[in-house]
């Protein structure tokens, strides 16, 4: 056996349809709690930063969830991964449903956003093994199944959460993560055969010490290039709900606004896939920043409801490949068999950053009336990543792993 007959074959791409679907509800969890925002905000009497604190804690947890779900991958493979989540969110669906007030509720959904990061760094990780010269590719569709399902599953749950209130909403997402992920986990319980890393493993040496850097410090300088571009990204994608009900749209045109950028993003993450396949992570991670910081920036002059569909379109399409990227970004420069941990610390670090963002812009919001501030404090963190990423790609070109056939 070969690797051409294990990377980038038939299984591969059988594996990639079923990891995506998978990620596209698995995901729902990091999406559920901006939709039924106004709903939990009008029912507790809550603050805009106050409200945002389930967002945060369930993006914490997100975090925490992509670092340790993927070291568990490493070890112990996917599937039991996956299980393992799932039972976690759909118990943190099941205890939100219950809480009383804000604070427990913001507890329940720590939870939630722990068991919902396996549908987004691990199985990113997990794919990212049985493909090579389509690597690319590969990565940005299982990434696009986070921003499917936000963009999905807000639409779909839109009359329920009007006729039925929020809880109801998340009954029906603890029933379904669990008869739809766990039957397609069991699917992916093949595991990566040793002598598949070979290939990828020689190129990621050879680019880390074209870097001068070491794995830990790279990682380190990836994560903070993370923190700057997602405080950047979570002022549009947590708040334009909040933003367009504020300007008197109401929520449903917030939530339509929302589907339109997240599903500009999956557009974005498959071209940007298609050209780190050529061009390499650094470079499409470079390119995503500065179209993002751009699209930023019409915000600013701009609040018509059809100018706000046409910038959320635009900022779809701008950043949607920046996270993706991150992660191909480890694979060229770090060891295959630390992917899980490496993939999850780095998708750690850029949640985190959508969690502080995602506070930061409701407490500016209660500070200040509005959420122009919001947008200019997201710019200039979007300002840090940029020159983290541009300092990386002055510093080294990476090279393309070889497909030779290596014998089994």
């Amino acid at each position: 056996m070969t690797t051409s007959d294990i990377l980038d074959s038939r299984y591969s791409w059988l594996r990639l349809l079923v990891t995506l679907a998978i990620a596209t509800v698995a995901n729902v969890g990091m999406w559920a709690i901006i939709v039924i925002m106004p709903a939990v905000e009008a029912e507790f009497g809550a603050g805009r930063a106050e409200s945002s604190m389930p967002y945060t804690l369930t993006m914490v947890g997100f975090a925490l969830g992509n670092l340790a779900i993927g070291r568990l991958v490493d070890r112990f493979g996917i599937t039991l991964s996956l299980i393992g989540a799932v039972c976690a969110t759909a118990s943190g669906y099941l205890l939100s449903t219950l809480a009383p007030n804000m604070a427990l509720l913001s507890l329940t959904h720590l939870l939630l956003g722990l068991g919902t990061a396996v549908g987004f760094g691990p199985l990113i990780a997990d794919i990212s093994h049985w493909f090579l010269r389509r690597r690319g590719i590969a990565v940005a569709l299982v990434a696009s199944g986070n921003y499917l399902s936000g963009a999905l599953w807000p639409t779909l749950l839109a009359d329920l959460l009007e006729s039925s209130g929020w809880r109801m909403v998340y009954l029906a997402l603890a029933a379904i993560t669990v008869t739809v992920v766990i039957p397609l986990a069991l699917l992916l319980r093949r595991r990566v055969p040793a002598e598949a890393y070979a290939a990828s493993d020689a190129a990621s040496a050879l680019n880390a010490r074209s870097s001068g850097l070491s794995a830990c410090s790279l990682q380190w300088l990836l994560g903070l290039a993370g923190v700057g571009c997602c405080v950047a990204m979570s002022m549009p994608q947590v708040h334009i709900v909040a933003y367009c009900v504020g300007l008197g749209y109401g929520p449903a045109v917030g939530a339509e606004m929302l589907s339109l950028m997240l599903l500009g993003g999956v557009v974005s993450r498959i071209i940007s896939g298609l050209a780190a396949d050529r061009l390499g992570g650094v470079a499409i991670l470079m390119i995503g920043s500065v179209l993002q910081c751009i699209a930023l920036f019409f915000y600013l002059p701009f609040d018509g409801m059809v100018p706000l569909y046409m910038v959320s379109a635009l900022f779809g399409l701008a950043q949607g490949g920046i996270v993706p990227s991150y992660a191909l970004v480890v694979r060229e420069y770090m060891p295959p068999k630390e992917a899980g941990a490496r993939v999850g610390f780095v998708m750690m670090m850029t949640i985190l950053g959508m969690a502080l963002g995602g506070w930061m812009s409701g407490w500016i919001y209660d500070v200040t009336g509005n959420y122009q501030m919001a947008f200019i404090n997201g710019i200039a963190w979007n300002g840090l990543n940029i020159l983290i990423i541009g300092w990386l790609l002055m510093r080294s070109r990476p090279r393309r792993p070889s497909a030779t056939p290596t014998a089994a």
